[in-house]
């Protein structure tokens, strides 16, 4: 098998500007893979720590002390190079190392290796015996910590190509309803200056509710059912909202306040009244129960952990208990490392849980997360719609259509 002889660190910078690290992991002298860490807007409050003393710099001194012990590992023993990990830092966090680089090292080093073998980095990660495409789902809109003053609270609203019957199909859909979804923005305000947020969904001045009928519109304006051919879903991101002295949702920019009850019921009748497929945080990270209320109304709604779950596989199991949601977000940097995400997404998979592996509002231009969405089962692959950083993702699909796999996941 192949293994490992060289490891390389660098700091380079995501799609916001910020710094980030990357790493090249060469094996046998010569099959180099190469990963780049995203970072995220809105960050859970237990997610991994990207840097060590919060300095790329610091993660990347002490990625560059302890380089020697992963030379000799065969780049494919993804659980050696974690043990090595963990040998350098124990931390629940990767306060010592950093986030980052537990990403980048374990992601190249299976670069490395499918390298190596000649083949598909999905095969050498593999969870599942039959490969699917995960479904695109697209930010189309952006408000919240994603856009500007003025944007709506919701942090995202996105379109999915449910009917579509290949991934080429499905990516060109969901292309056709940003797109139209500018011309109807500009149709309601000549003066909207076409602006997007950081994963590619525009960013009006308006609210909610204008959000969404405005994006309702624009599929129904090109033919579209919603619920039939494409669906609707929304990243509520309500940890942003929540205020934990007040025990309630602020909405600052709409200008109104919930209860816990009044949260769920808020999320409850978007979900009803636009047909969502998707349904992401509606409460706040630690909302357990509410969440429960949500995922038992509508069992045919991937009702969805991102900041409730932080691709945490304690607190997946926990979720799973309350039987809290349908649906769980998997970003190996929320969780550090490729074997600690790989793990979280065994125990969704076991549960019968929905996986919707996702890219972050601070992203590279890598495309291994496209990988990752086939290797796990996952039933959606959350990229954004427009951006070099994004479009990298949809393009590794569609060559990876070209041979490797053919159909699409079942929702």
């Amino acid at each position: 098998m192949p293994k490992i002889s060289s490891v390389r660190g660098r700091i380079l910078y995501n799609s916001r500007g910020a710094k980030t690290i990357e790493v090249d992991v060469i094996s046998d002298k010569e099959h180099m893979g190469r990963a780049c860490a995203p970072s995220g807007a809105s960050v859970g409050k237990y997610e991994a720590q990207s840097f060590a003393d919060n300095k790329a710099e610091k993660s990347l001194q002490v990625l560059q002390k302890n380089i020697k012990r992963f030379i000799g590992l065969e780049s494919d023993d993804l659980k050696s190079i974690q043990g090595v990990i963990r040998e350098i830092d124990d931390t629940s966090n990767y306060s010592k190392i950093g986030g980052a680089v537990a990403y980048a090292v374990t992601i190249a080093s299976m670069d490395s290796a499918a390298r190596a073998c000649g083949e598909p980095m999905f095969k050498i990660i593999s969870q599942t015996r039959n490969p699917r495409f995960p479904f695109p789902l697209g930010n189309i809109l952006g408000g919240g910590a994603h856009a500007g003053p003025g944007t709506p609270d919701i942090q995202e609203i996105l379109i999915c190509s449910v009917g579509a019957k290949s991934v080429r199909e499905a990516i060109e859909t969901n292309f056709a309803v940003h797109k139209e979804l500018g011309r109807v923005l500009q149709e309601k305000d000549p003066r909207f200056t076409k602006g997007r947020g950081d994963e590619g969904g525009w960013a009006p001045q308006m609210d909610n509710e204008e959000a969404l009928e405005v994006s309702a519109r624009a599929c129904e304006s090109l033919g579209y059912t919603l619920g039939k051919e494409v669906a609707l879903g929304v990243d509520f991101a309500s940890s942003t909202q929540w205020d934990e002295k007040k025990k309630k949702y602020v909405y600052d920019r709409a200008g109104f306040e919930n209860t816990p009850d009044e949260q769920v019921d808020f999320a409850a009748g978007i979900i009803k009244k636009y047909k969502l497929i998707y349904a992401e945080d509606a409460v706040h990270e630690e909302a357990f129960a509410d969440m429960a209320r949500l995922a038992k109304k509508f069992p045919r709604v991937l009702i969805t952990g991102d900041d409730l779950t932080v691709t945490n596989p304690k607190i997946l199991k926990k979720a799973v208990s309350k039987k809290s949601c349908s649906g769980v977000i998997l970003k190996v940097n929320q969780a550090g490392s490729l074997y600690d995400a790989l793990e979280f997404a065994r125990i969704a998979t076991q549960n019968k849980i929905g996986i919707i592996t996702s890219h972050r509002s601070g992203e590279s231009v890598d495309h291994q997360i496209s990988h990752i969405g086939i290797a796990t089962g996952s039933k959606m692959l959350k990229v954004g719609v427009l951006g070099g950083e994004r479009i990298a993702k949809l393009n590794e699909l569609v060559r990876l259509s070209e041979d490797h796999v053919k159909s699409m996941a079942s929702l």
